[in-house]
């Protein structure tokens, strides 16, 4: 048995490590709520965004009336021979298996599609530092996300190919200070080579984040667009009822809600779309459609980033719920131990006394 004074000092080092563990909950959790607002606040303009594209599907001609093909290069569906995968994980640890269930559905996906070539796009050092031990980088040249508005580091691919599947881009640090400006520069660039043909199929793997107890990890296609409004899920993961346990947990403690409310701007912009009215554009439906497709696919990039860092701070905060509770319990358990060393200890004390006693 360990003497009391060990046991003492790794009393002190577990009430130590509680304490960060603790504070780090309270931040995520801070973070969390900031983050269920941003992507609250976005929502809006991406359903008017989606109301308005599909009343010019209503009222343009998207498709050639005599071959059927689709006027829209970002519509033309092509057979799939090469592919671009965004992959979005966190950028820090301390999550819990937040970051290796992407990369591990990120690998599900690329088994998927054997003999076909793979660009991938990872975004966030923990995808970046996974795929890199795994696939080779294509030749690259370092450039902004955002361009001028940002300094993060990226990198584009430029060159042959260095394999079928290989990193095409890499971009750290972008989910800590998101805007929808770095979402933008790395949809037109997607757009660009789609247009191109340089690539046949757009996929995102992100988890999905809807509340704090509904969140699945998804595979969805964003290029091409099949149906406007509605999302082209390829592979999705739902959390299993012990891990919808744990968040509700660690949710009612750190006082975050578990379900996102519908705003009054929620409201207008889906009645947009169902209204019983004949609207009137200044340009040509077929011109307004084909300006503000690419926005849309914008949108839907930008609105993965929001959902993974919300689904990041989430799964933080679980994970640090779930290390304070086994802190707690290891300190109950070292006490125990102490109590039982300390009362051994005063019980060999009073049975030499006694002894030396009857010596006598």
């Amino acid at each position: 048995m360990a003497n009391i004074l060990d046991i003492r000092r790794r009393i002190r080092s577990v009430v130590n490590t509680r304490q960060i563990t603790k504070a780090m909950k309270v931040v995520s959790a801070a973070k969390l709520r900031r983050a269920q607002d941003r992507a609250l606040a976005a929502r809006p303009y991406a359903q008017m965004l989606t109301n308005v594209l599909k009343s010019l599907v209503a009222r343009a001609e998207i498709y050639e009336p005599e071959t059927g093909e689709p006027k829209h290069p970002l519509l033309a569906q092509r057979p799939e021979k090469n592919i671009l995968l965004i992959v979005v994980t966190g950028d820090k640890g301390l999550a819990g298996a937040f970051s290796a269930n992407i990369t591990k559905a990120a690998t599900r996906f690329l088994e998927s599609k054997e003999g076909k070539n793979i660009d991938i796009e990872a975004i966030g050092r923990k995808g970046r530092d996974f795929l890199r031990r795994r696939y080779p980088a294509a030749a690259v040249q370092t450039r902004s996300l955002a361009e001028a508005e940002d300094s993060l580091e990226t990198q584009t691919v430029q060159g042959d190919r260095q394999g079928a599947i290989q990193i095409a881009g890499e971009h750290v640090g972008v989910l800590g200070k998101l805007e929808f400006s770095q979402a933008r520069a790395l949809a037109e660039n997607v757009i660009e080579r789609y247009q191109r043909e340089e690539i046949d199929a757009v996929y995102v793997v992100f988890n999905e984040f809807k509340s704090v107890i509904a969140q699945r990890l998804v595979v969805e296609q964003i290029l091409p667009i099949e149906q406007i409004g509605e999302p082209a899920v390829r592979q999705a993961e739902e959390m299993t009822e012990e891990e919808k346990k744990k968040a509700k947990e660690a949710a009612i403690s750190a006082g975050v809600g578990m379900r996102r409310s519908e705003s009054p701007a929620d409201q207008v912009a889906a009645q947009f779309g169902t209204a019983q009215v004949d609207y009137i554009y200044e340009q040509p439906p077929e011109q307004l459609f084909r300006d503000l497709l690419p926005k849309y696919v914008a949108i839907q990039v930008f609105r993965a980033l929001l959902e993974s860092v919300a689904a990041e701070h989430a799964a933080r905060m679980t994970a640090m719920d779930s290390a304070t509770s086994n802190a707690t319990d290891m300190i109950d358990s070292l006490t125990l131990a102490m109590n039982r060393a300390r009362q051994a200890k005063i019980t060999k004390e009073i049975i030499e006394i006694v002894s030396g006693a009857a010596a006598m």
